[in-house]
């Protein structure tokens, strides 16, 4: 067999060069609806738009995903075909969706350019930590309509009378009463300002003389003990203390492109 002369070599190269480029344009396609090609990039991007909702990609939703681009194809080119796509309202729902992809993509770039700094969410941390630290109160009371019932149970507690027992009966707080009046553990500005100022003025195991008027009624308060105040670790707050951080960074770019914008437009809630 005589070798190949180069002229012939670089012609069988152009050949199976032709011969694959149909080949590597199929493999971009998932399928031809009506002569029309339906690209795998439709399939990709129906894929990340579900990862971005938060759902997890398992093989069977990449099947349906295929099965939904080509079945929007068929759908698609039935209603070109009958004229739908030059109607007014397709035009204005049209430029609707343009808006919200757009403002979608605009909103996730700012996110993307401008990260909460595991730094900055730690200084939100100690600032919270600071201004949560204190003494946290673990409170019983119970709660009655007026003066005079307050101070007849005020004096069978001091009787003898069990406070829990008598919470039970008789305390209108449905939250604490059939719990024996147990608050659990709070902070004292965590209540009304009457009721808070009186627990704090409390020493464990001892029961206010009287009783102390709120807005809810009278109150008969017995303080059970005392701790300091709880507070998570960072790293267990961290990522929803971020979120909220990236939440507040969005708002404040969102209405400082307001403010900026030049319209003669009134909002309704400045």
């Amino acid at each position: 067999m005589k070798p190949m002369t180069p002229a012939a070599r670089a012609a069988l190269t152009l050949a199976v060069a032709a011969l694959m480029l149909p080949l590597g344009a199929a493999a971009q396609n998932i399928a031809i609806v009506n002569g029309k090609a339906v690209p795998k990039a439709r399939v990709d991007m129906l894929l990340q738009e579900a990862a971005r909702a938060g759902q997890q990609i398992a093989p069977e939703m990449q099947v349906q995903a295929r099965d939904q681009v080509v079945l929007r194809e068929i759908f698609v080119q039935e209603a070109e075909k009958r004229g739908l796509a030059a109607s007014p309202d397709y035009k204005a729902r049209m430029e609707l969706a343009r808006q919200s992809v757009l403002i979608r993509e605009l909103f996730e770039d700012y996110r993307k350019k401008n990260p909460v700094t595991d730094a900055e969410a730690q200084a939100e941390y100690d600032k919270f930590k600071t201004q949560a630290s204190g003494t946290e109160y673990r409170a019983r009371h119970i709660l009655v309509e007026g003066e005079d019932e307050a101070k007849g149970l005020i004096t069978q507690i001091k009787g003898g009378a069990s406070f829990e027992d008598l919470a039970k009966k008789h305390s209108k707080d449905p939250g604490s009463g059939q719990n024996g009046g147990d608050l659990d553990f709070a902070k004292a500005d965590s209540y009304v300002p009457e009721f808070g100022g009186a627990l704090a003025k409390l020493q464990k195991g001892q029961m206010t003389d009287a009783p102390v008027k709120s807005q809810f009624g009278w109150h008969i308060i017995r303080l059970e003990d005392t701790r300091a105040a709880a507070f998570p670790g960072f790293e267990e707050v961290k990522a929803q203390l971020k979120q909220r951080m990236e939440q507040a960074r969005m708002q404040k770019y969102q209405e400082d492109l307001r403010a900026k914008a030049r319209t003669d437009y009134k909002f309704s809630q400045q």
